[in-house]
């Protein structure tokens, strides 16, 4: 359905290309995860794909040529004034143009002579055959399970796209793409702004899905649970490898390799070390007895053994320059937290937030009748479809809303952490370094040191912060919630917009942090991994539940 051959792009100015020579295919009956840090060229891919964008080299071949292709990307492509109902409904007029068409070239072929009837005749067919299948989609009921699936009943058609929330611009672009009935889907990372029920619903509909799909997403479970292979790009050699299987077995497959690497080069190192030992044995051999001696003889034997040490070193040198030598493997930079792990932590066992008669929400209450607790160091995860009250729950904690009811006590010496969804708090204008200094008591050298911890090295420091990607503004926004030393961190959603490797590095803080932590968060990976309480809200109700963390060694990224 979908060949990709030897796809080169390289942006003006830059030396290396962003991709090189990348070719996959996508067949019917397979669900491709394309995966990569952010900033590898996922979406410029994506782009070449779709004919947005032109590679350098190399070429894209769909098959039949006719494809029907879906396509999501990562914004709405309609007004804010647009609304709903042509969003979900463009078949609606589509329709309407098909029965049209068909009228038209009926009408054609009975006055047409023979040289236009055959070509007629062949449009006549293709338009009879597109009215039939968007009269089968209006019959089938399929939108209504779609709208149902991903909890968009509730949308008013009327509604345009402006005031909708970004989950339900997502929903909405989503349901769109999947009414239009593609044969091969391309999706931008579709589980953004999805709760774990739509997740599980997209996840079913893509396992019954019988064409294609080519899928960007950073949601671990997702890809395990829904592709059958993995197009993994390297963002230091700009190309791709193909994995069979889901993100577990690409896990799997890279951390053998990086072991197997390893050893090889710790063998390396020790034979390295046994002719460096050689070749100067045999020359401090040589000196010795060169200046143990003015005997003819005895020189011209200590001449041959120092020729014997060059040869050593010219071994050695050969070795160090052949093409079979093994390069250390250095996995990706993790994000180091040093200052997390001196954030001083609050007594244990003692309780930091108490909700007591708690009711949240606007003009009525979302949830009501809380009466739970986070205790000093304790990790909860609030899950739970969208819409039913998580974000205002941790508004309403941290004192952003008032509440309709009842009351949050804080523990005296509690040092909140607030990190927002859509890093609201962070002027586009400012720049990393700025940010930081802005917060905390450091000198400039201290904050550049700082925040190259976070992954701004060097000039990235200097980047505005507008310029910055979802996933640089979170570790920004985490950056500073460190430096201000809070000592519980309450996090919105906070690695919706990671990619996989910023999200194993943010896990990889936070297992570390001294600190308590309450998180709403929809990555399943995350939370089987993370938490050790778990709230779930929904239908206006809060469960509580105990959580065992998986306990897994870190994975190479």
């Amino acid at each position: 359905m979908l060949t990709v051959s030897n796809i080169t792009k390289r942006f003006p100015g830059e030396n290396e290309p962003i991709l090189k020579n990348i070719s996959f295919t996508v067949n019917a009956g397979e669900r491709i995860g394309l995966i990569g840090p952010n900033g590898c060229g996922k979406t410029t891919l994506i782009q070449i794909i779709t004919g947005l964008s032109a590679p350098e080299a190399g070429s894209i071949v769909l098959t039949p040529p006719a494809l029907r292709v879906g396509y999501l990307a990562q914004a709405l492509p309609f007004q804010d004034e647009t609304p709903a109902r042509e969003v979900l409904y463009p078949s609606a007029n589509a329709l309407a143009d098909a029965e049209a068409e068909v009228e038209r070239l009926g009408a054609a072929l009975a006055d047409a002579g023979a040289e236009t009837f055959d070509r007629l005749l062949a449009d006549y067919g293709e338009a009879l055959e597109r009215l039939e299948r968007l009269g089968r989609l209006a019959e089938s009921g399929a939108a209504e399970r779609v709208l149902a699936g991903l909890s968009l009943t509730d949308v008013p058609l009327d509604a345009p796209v402006g005031i909708l929330s970004g989950g339900q611009k997502t929903r909405l672009g989503l349901a769109a793409l999947l009414l239009d009935d593609p044969r091969l889907l391309i999706l931008d990372e579709p589980t953004n702004h999805l709760d774990i029920t739509g997740i599980q619903w997209l996840e079913s509909w893509l396992r019954d899905f019988r064409g294609g799909a080519l899928v960007v997403s950073h949601d671990r479970t997702f890809l395990d649970e829904v592709v059958t292979g993995v197009v993994a790009i390297d963002s230091k050699q700009h190309t791709a490898r193909y994995i069979a299987g889901g993100y577990s077995e690409y896990v799997r497959v890279m951390r053998s390799e990086f072991d197997k690497q390893w050893a090889l080069w710790r063998d390396q190192q020790v034979e390295i070390a046994r002719l460096e030992s050689d070749a100067r044995r045999w020359k401090e051999k040589a000196l010795h007895k060169e200046n143990a001696t003015n005997n003819d003889h005895q020189r011209r034997l200590a001449k041959k053994v120092a020729k014997r040490g060059k040869a050593k070193e010219t071994r050695l040198k050969k070795y160090l320059e052949s093409d079979e030598r093994v390069e250390k493997p250095i996995p990706d930079w993790p994000l180091r937290m040093g200052m997390l792990e001196d954030i001083e932590p609050l007594p244990a066992g003692r309780a930091v937030i108490t909700l007591e008669g708690l009711a949240v929400g606007y003009d009525r209450p979302l949830l009501a009748d809380l009466n739970q607790h986070v205790l000093a160091g304790d990790r909860v995860v609030v899950m739970g479809p969208n819409g039913q009250g998580k974000s205002t729950l941790l508004k309403t904690i941290i004192g952003e809303l008032p509440p309709l009811a009842g009351r949050v006590r804080l523990a005296a010496s509690v040092r909140i952490g607030y990190l927002a969804q859509e890093q609201e708090t962070l002027d586009p204008g400012s720049t990393p370094l700025a940010v930081l200094l802005a917060e905390a008591p450091l000198s400039e050298t201290d904050a550049r040191t700082f925040l190259h911890r976070f992954l701004f090295a060097g000039d990235e420091a200097l980047r505005p912060v507008g310029q910055l990607s979802f996933g640089e503004r979170a570790c920004l926004m985490l950056a500073v919630l460190v430096a201000r030393g809070a000592n519980l961190l309450v996090l919105d959603d906070p690695i919706n917009h990671l990619d996989v490797p910023s999200r194993e590095r943010f896990e990889a803080a936070l297992s570390v942090y001294r600190g308590g932590v309450l998180a709403v968060v929809h990555d399943r990976y995350f939370v089987d991994r993370f938490a050790t309480r778990i709230w779930h809200i929904e239908n206006g109700a809060l469960a509580e539940r105990f959580h065992t963390p998986v306990d897994v060694e870190a994975e190479p990224v």
